[in-house]
């Protein structure tokens, strides 16, 4: 899958790592950039094309699929967050709210532009995750799960549309600069540099990118003795 002359949509594209996919997609020569938001008013760049978006609402999801015929790349990259513990007294409430973004709001989208991508000859789907789909983190510890669950429902989901030739790139990386990690005191990625990687590993045809050292490290760590997923942080 090549960005240039692609017709590309990106939710979560009014900020942040949205924001960066959106304008490296415009100077890699993308022909259309979808640049989906809840509120589309809040999506600044030139050279943009806003679509409202919840990706929480599936009948939303599929009614934006029929109308933007001519996509061919898909970046799932909207997701939130938020800190504590599955035993927490709002843990629960915490967990389902996140899934309904990071997992279904995941699988809203691509349910939607799968047949799309499917009459251009497969396109692709990018999906951004995270090292924590693979290891637990006290203070995130409910967005851990939602990652490990939004992990394996891109293998379900490569599975799913690997007859119709559709790429499906999965994207693990540790803290990036954004918003959503406000208030982390951590060595974080700028976005920039997470945008390059995926892209590179998205024409490379790969599968599957580990943007950081941390998170190949950690991943390397899932076939230890005892595995890294065992061990207090």
């Amino acid at each position: 899958m090549k960005v240039q002359n692609a017709t590309v949509l990106i939710t979560g594209a009014n900020r942040g790592l949205g924001a960066e996919f959106a304008r490296q997609a415009l100077t890699r020569g993308a022909r259309k950039v979808y640049a989906a938001a809840r509120d589309p008013s809040t999506v600044s760049l030139p050279g943009l094309v806003p679509v409202r978006l919840d990706v929480t609402d599936a009948a939303q999801a599929a009614a934006l699929a029929a109308e933007l015929g001519d996509v061919d790349l898909v970046i799932n990259n909207a997701g939130v967050a938020n800190t504590g513990s599955v035993l927490d007294a709002e843990g629960l409430d915490s967990l389902r709210w996140m899934l309904e973004t990071n997992v279904f709001g995941l699988l809203n989208v691509s349910r939607g532009f799968a047949p799309v991508l499917a009459r251009h000859g497969g396109g692709a789907i990018v999906n951004v995750l995270s090292v924590a789909s693979w290891v637990s983190n006290p203070v995130l510890a409910n967005y851990g799960v939602t990652k490990a669950a939004a992990w394996s429902a891109t293998n379900a989901l490569r599975d799913a549309v690997r007859a119709q030739g559709t790429q499906v790139l999965g994207v693990h990386v540790g803290l990036i600069d954004t918003d959503l990690t406000r208030g982390f005191d951590a060595p974080k990625l700028t976005t920039d540099m997470v945008v390059e990687r995926v892209f590179a590993a998205l024409e490379a045809g790969d599968s599957e990118v580990l943007v950081d050292d941390l998170t190949r490290a950690v991943k390397r760590g899932l076939s230890a003795e005892p595995g890294i997923y065992t061990l207090a942080r």
